[in-house]
């Protein structure tokens, strides 16, 4: 029989974007019509996407029953104006999403701390590529809209997007929101939801992501039939942070990944395509108990992957959501007459 689904996968440029569409190619019936909408600020960026996905596609299963088409919308979650956009784009495409990954993943970084690097590889190696501290971040940055950057780009755009896509995730649409392992309680102050102040700002955006969903996910499901779920992709290659590593650095720090592993680490997934297990595997599961927990990609130290869940401290949930929601209506009355002209594709 066959089923038709829409997948809006926002950050389907970055490595574990990419893969995202990957596995649900693979992983849903052959016979299900897949419409993959890809995100990207750039044009030529989502363009590029969208032919690797088809390669891939076509060179794994080229007589696949069930089609799979594409669209694309231009979004950046640091401008407010480009979220009502994507927005409006989409309702004027769609009646119906069933899923919407949101894999915002915008950090402010300055570098690397090298010293500080060898010393903890040195003290604690496993530690030093699970949860680092060299990572430099810029402190103080904001968005043209006023919020601090990081805050906007990984919490509240998305946050406000799902608020106006809400009447087309109602009546069976699944969110899964893309954490992070580093989204830990130590590097978020409740006087700084915005992380303005903050030198872990995007450690801290997972953590604010964390306690938006234990603060959100039962009304979700209660009020619009919506099921939200967690997930943490644990630790992969990423295309965000190649551009502070020379040839050498990059392979020490797969050499590290690989060594972690091997000791015993579940996190060090290294390979984007088993990093997307977890989020795809929420979003094709028949079990809303697993929205309780935050799910999590991992693999044996011979690679095999498989799914483990965590249960997170949600102190505080009620007062970031009621924070959140704060801003949802002051946005709400800014941008109620600013809904531009979408481009036709």
């Amino acid at each position: 029989m066959t089923t038709a689904k829409v997948a809006v996968i926002t950050g389907t440029t970055s490595n574990l974007g990419i893969n995202i569409a990957y596995r649900l190619i693979d992983e849903l019936p052959s016979t299900t019509n897949l419409t993959l909408v890809v995100t990207s600020r750039t044009l030529p960026r989502a363009k590029e996407c969208i032919d690797q996905i088809n390669q891939y596609r076509i060179m794994r299963y080229p007589t696949r029953e069930g089609q799979v088409e594409f669209e694309y919308v231009l979004v950046d979650f640091a401008d407010m104006i480009s979220i009502v956009s994507a927005y409006y784009e989409l309702t004027q495409r769609f009646t119906k999403i069933d899923y919407l990954f949101v894999n915002a993943a915008q950090g402010v970084y300055d570098g690397i701390d090298w010293m500080e690097a060898f010393m903890e590889v040195f003290m604690n190696p496993v530690d030093a590529v699970t949860n680092p501290s060299y990572k430099k971040q810029r402190v103080g940055v904001r968005s043209e809209d006023g919020m601090g950057l990081v805050f906007q780009a990984n919490v509240f755009g998305p946050y406000y997007f799902i608020h106006k896509l809400i009447p087309l995730l109602k009546d069976g649409g699944k969110i899964i929101w893309i954490s992070s392992l580093m989204g830990l309680a130590k590097h978020l102050s409740f006087e700084d939801l915005q992380l303005v102040r903050s030198i872990a700002s995007y450690e801290g955006s997972k953590r604010l992501v964390d306690l938006m969903h234990y603060g959100t996910y039962k009304t979700l499901k209660s009020d619009y039939g919506i099921e939200q779920y967690l997930v943490q992709p644990g630790i992969f290659t990423s295309f965000s942070f190649f551009q502070y590593l020379n040839y050498f650095t990059y392979y020490g720090m797969l050499m590290l990944f690989y060594i972690a592993r091997w000791l015993g680490s579940p996190n060090h997934n290294i390979l984007g395509y088993i990093a997307a297990n977890a989020p795809v595997a929420a979003a094709i599961s028949k079990d809303s108990q697993d929205q309780k927990y935050k799910i999590g990609s991992a693999t044996t130290a011979t690679g095999k992957a498989y799914i483990k869940y965590e249960e997170v401290d949600d102190s505080g949930a009620e007062d970031v959501v009621a924070y959140l929601d704060t801003l949802v209506k002051e946005w709400d009355d800014k941008l109620k007459d600013q809904i531009t002209n979408s481009r036709q594709i």
